[in-house]
């Protein structure tokens, strides 16, 4: 088809099909994920124009992991929350950000099926040098009843109950991704209509891929199995495309964002001092596990799948490795 003539889908228009294939839908998660994009839309203004205003650098205190939060973390943050705790379709979430999960206790949200889980800015210590960062979200359905406040056991769900799950890219152009159980489609902001258009159809994960992203300046303090599998990605191999090409980019949703569309392996091993892993469960590995795994990847914490293991708490970590699924069992051949 002619491209001046192509009929661009906006994600209301996506969501509204989908919608459509299921007559007794109520439409509330396509609703949530409208007000992710609005607020998505709103943290991309400030993006990119960070370094024409006073939203670089750190905010000037410490969150609960124990890390310097940046102004635009911070900005990041009250944007989602503002934007879902004045919706209808959400009631309440966790965040990276905050020491506890907020609860959205009003009549309105208290009928909402759905909490939400997410990480306002992944990968926010590279926005001083303008490198793609991004937000990465997950949907539940809660177990309490609607019609009360949502509680804690709403939030502390094993990963295989995700609803949806996504996340989006600042850079060189805005990507939001999402995944339900029917596939995962790739939405990319056109800023001439200020509307996130489908660009990315049914995203499959190939198989195999060349690309292995893992920060090797730890490498000292890796597991011996691991040691010997970065050995055994530098071997020469045909059939594998083996030696792999290393691609660490320090954002973990662009690193992914890419091993995604091309093939490749994402790993955050433990470490001798740090054995529970850095990455947080319920923020950033059950969304990027649930993602990967409908596009047809794996993705395990080195000995189980990630989306099986259930949380204790709200900030637990875990280790991950996520990507292309013949990749996958290569490395697990090598995992105590």
């Amino acid at each position: 088809m002619d491209p001046i003539h192509r009929k661009l889908i906006t994600l209301e228009e996506f969501t509204i099909m989908e919608l459509r294939q299921f007559p007794k839908a109520t439409g509330e998660l396509s609703g949530l994920l409208r007000d992710i994009s609005l607020a998505a839309k709103r943290v991309n203004a400030e993006v990119n124009k960070a370094g024409l205003v006073d939203i670089l650098g750190d905010a000037g205190w410490i969150n609960v992991q124990g890390e310097s939060v940046k102004k635009l973390d911070e900005y990041a943050n009250h944007q989602f929350i503002g934007v879902l705790r004045e919706g209808i379709n959400c009631c309440g979430i966790g965040s990276e950000e905050n020491k506890e999960e907020l609860i959205f206790d009003d009549p309105m949200n208290n009928q909402s099926k759905y909490v939400m889980m997410m990480d306002p800015l992944d990968g926010s210590g590279n926005i001083d040098v303008n490198v793609s960062i991004g937000t990465i979200f997950s949907v539940y359905r809660r177990t309490t009843p609607t019609g009360s406040a949502a509680r804690i056991e709403d939030f502390l769900q094993p990963g295989n109950r995700q609803v949806a799950a996504g996340y989006i890219i600042y850079g060189p152009s805005t990507i939001m991704v999402y995944a339900t159980r029917r596939g995962v489609n790739g939405f990319t902001l056109d800023p001439s209509i200020g509307e996130f258009c489908l660009s990315h159809r049914q995203i499959r994960c190939p198989e195999q891929g060349r690309i292995l992203s893992m920060n090797l300046g730890n490498m000292k303090e890796f597991s011996p199995g691991l040691k010997k599998y970065i050995d055994y990605t530098q071997e020469q191999d045909r059939e594998t495309g083996r030696p792999y090409t290393q691609r660490y980019i320090g954002s973990m949703v662009a690193d992914i964002h890419r091993n995604l569309t091309k093939g490749g392996i994402f790993g955050y091993p433990a470490t001798h001092t740090r054995p529970e892993g850095k990455l947080r469960l319920l923020y950033e590995c059950n969304p990027m596990s649930f993602i990967v795994e409908v596009a047809g990847g794996k993705a395990t914490n080195g000995r189980e799948r990630i989306l099986d293991l259930k949380p204790n708490a709200i900030h637990q970590r875990s280790p991950m490795f996520i990507g292309s699924a013949s990749m996958m069992v290569d490395l697990e051949r090598f995992m105590p």
